[in-house]
This record gives structure tokens, C-alpha cells and sequence, in this order.
């Protein structure tokens, strides 16, 4: 089992920045991915970014490109999403998602952001 926790939400002005943490606990020696996925009310949730945890491999939707980075911590089993030039629809709730190589899928509760003009 992997148990995931993120923080790191709240509210911001268009323009502004926030840090997003996913902390990871558990068997997270079997990590290969984590990601960061999104959900606006009324909307599906969708994925914005995501890091192969044993490589520099990472990837991004194209409406956060050049906005967002990803990075991990692998010594303290933490992904972060630096989210930069923030704007109203970046708003929703933020969800880290973890597969292992079993593969088995993990979800954390999730974090808000909110992001107003």
C-alpha cells in the first residue's frame, strides 16, 4: 500500500504562484510514476503533469507548459508541481496519483486551487 498526501493548496490572484507537495508513505520503493491530475466542478478530471520516478523523464499538458514544473525528491518520497503565471482556470481541485510496478493505481485526497482574476 502507498498512502499519498498533498499540500500546498489555497487561494491566489491570477499571476501569482503556488507549490504543490505530494508526500508519499508505504511501499513507495515500487514506485515508477507519479502525476498530477485536476478537476474543475462540472469537468472531468484530467492529467497536467507527471515524472518517471528512476528517470528525468517528465511530461506535461499543453495548457500548463511552461507554467508548471515537475519535480521529485526520491529521498523523501515527494513530487512537487510548481505552478507559476497562474490563471482563473487553473483553478480545481489538484490530485497526485502514484502507480507502482505491480501496477497498482494510488490517489491522494487532494488539495484546492484556487485562482482568482
Amino acid at each position: 500500500q502507498v498512502q499519498l498526501v498533498e499540500s500546498g493548496g489555497g487561494l491566489v490572484q491570477a499571476g501569482g504562484s503556488l507549490r504543490l507537495s505530494c508526500a508519499a508513505s508505504g511501499r513507495t520503493f515500487n514506485t515508477y510514476y507519479m502525476g498530477w491530475f485536476r478537476q474543475a466542478p462540472g469537468k472531468e478530471r484530467e492529467f497536467v503533469a507527471s515524472v518517471y520516478w528512476n528517470s528525468d523523464l517528465t511530461d506535461y499538458a499543453d495548457s500548463v507548459k511552461d507554467r508548471f514544473t515537475v519535480s521529485r525528491d526520491n529521498a523523501k518520497d515527494t513530487v512537487y508541481l510548481q505552478m507559476n503565471s497562474l490563471k482563473p482556470e487553473d483553478t480545481a481541485v489538484y490530485y497526485c496519483k502514484c502507480v507502482t510496478y505491480d501496477p497498482t493505481i494510488y490517489w491522494g485526497q487532494g488539495t484546492q486551487v484556487t485562482v482568482s482574476s
